[in-house]
């Protein structure tokens, strides 16, 4: 597993990382993170798998943690941004819906060994770093809520829950980045797709 085993989407993931020795050394940290896991990766690890000393990660990033933390809050970002695009953009609802959930399904689907560092060593960040995640998190849910709320008071949803939905809508989403394989039968596009279905279906509108 590594990202060069990530399929199409953004032509420079990590465009927003410079200079170049800095976007090596976090493409390295993903895919560390990703195989062995935070706790059992070290930064010789890390600046071997960049082709780089151990001295030279330094000159870049402070920490380890502060690594994880970029990859987080870029990935956040990411994920947070192509959400408010589909709750934003017009058409009913379901649409919107169906958009958000194709857009954010798609990127874990595409990204899937950065989104599961992204998504499953939250732990792992110090406090104040969490704590700023967590936010993201919160607004991610908030976005989706809201589409869900409106879908409801349009009478276009049947959802009794709408907390409780919205939480099973993200968590089926986000479940893609640990299962998804590029080799797999399935492309992005069509795990977007089929999940826009199902989630519509969970909250009972007519496609």
């Amino acid at each position: 597993m590594s990202t060069a085993q990530e399929t199409g989407g953004e032509s420079a993931p990590w465009e927003e990382v410079t200079p170049e020795a800095a976007r090596r050394l976090l493409v390295a940290a993903v895919d560390a993170f990703a195989e062995r896991g935070y706790h059992a990766t070290t930064t010789r690890d890390i600046a071997g798998r960049a082709g780089m000393s151990p001295a030279a990660l330094y000159i870049h990033y402070k920490t380890k943690e502060e690594l994880l933390h970029r990859i987080s809050r870029i990935g956040h970002d990411r994920a947070l941004a192509l959400l408010e695009a589909a709750a934003d953009g017009e058409g009913t609802a379901a649409e919107r819906l169906a958009d958000a959930v194709r857009s954010f399904v798609r990127w874990h689907a595409e990204r899937h060994t950065t989104a599961r560092v992204v998504q499953y060593e939250l732990d792992a960040l110090a406090e104040e770093h969490r704590t700023e995640i967590v936010e993201l998190r919160r607004r991610s849910d908030a976005v989706v809520r809201r589409i869900i709320g409106e879908g409801v008071a349009a009478g276009e949803f049947d959802v009794p829950d709408v907390p409780g939905t919205t939480l099973a809508v993200l968590s089926l989403c986000i479940d893609v980045a640990r299962w998804f394989n590029a080799q797999g039968s399935r492309t992005p596009d069509e795990v977007g797709e089929l999940y826009a279905g199902l989630v519509l279906r969970m909250v009972a509108a007519e496609r």
